[in-house]
């Protein structure tokens, strides 16, 4: 399964917001866990969370937290829940003020992709991204959060100079 997600996911530049949005959520459910459960769970979150439809998600109320407490598919913690639900306003919030989640997520990089050979686990980069989402609202999107999420989407590509991905991944920016 971890194979299949690095060989075929894995880095490849994303430029779909509701996938942007999604994958940074995951990625906050990962905080503390590997991402081997998250990605062993990932089905599970896209039922619970109505396919991560940001317009459903913004409408959960406290009945859906706590059908979601109970959901044994999804990884249980409240405040990441919470947050996800949060999240979901705030990329809606965005779009009625016409800010484009994918062009957001792509204005820091210039819409390109970072090339990387190095493993890190968060950037001066990943910290300005995390400190401006923050100050939107967002909640489990501290530097490392960010910088695994950067990586996942394809912002930055580290994929080492070694890896059959590498240049693929390149073509494909």
């Amino acid at each position: 399964m971890m194979r299949d997600y690095h060989d075929r996911e894995w880095g490849v530049p994303e430029r779909d917001p509701r996938m942007l949005w999604e994958t940074l959520m995951l990625e906050g459910f990962q905080a503390g866990l590997s991402w081997e459960i998250i990605l062993r769970k990932r089905d599970g979150f896209r039922a619970a969370f109505a396919d991560f439809d940001p317009v459903k998600v913004a409408a959960f109320g406290a009945r859906d937290v706590e059908r979601l407490m109970a959901d044994p598919g999804i990884v249980r913690a409240r405040a990441k829940i919470e947050a996800t639900i949060r999240g979901a306003q705030i990329f809606n919030e965005m779009q009625a003020r016409g800010e484009d989640f994918a062009d957001y997520c792509w204005s820091f990089t210039d819409g390109k992709p970072i090339l990387g050979d190095a493993f890190n686990t968060e950037t001066d980069l990943s910290s300005a991204i995390s400190k401006d989402l923050k100050k939107r609202g967002f909640k489990f999107v501290g530097p490392t959060i960010v910088y695994a999420w950067m990586q996942a989407v394809g912002i930055v590509n580290d994929h080492t100079s070694d890896c059959f991905r590498r240049k693929p991944v390149i073509d494909m920016a």
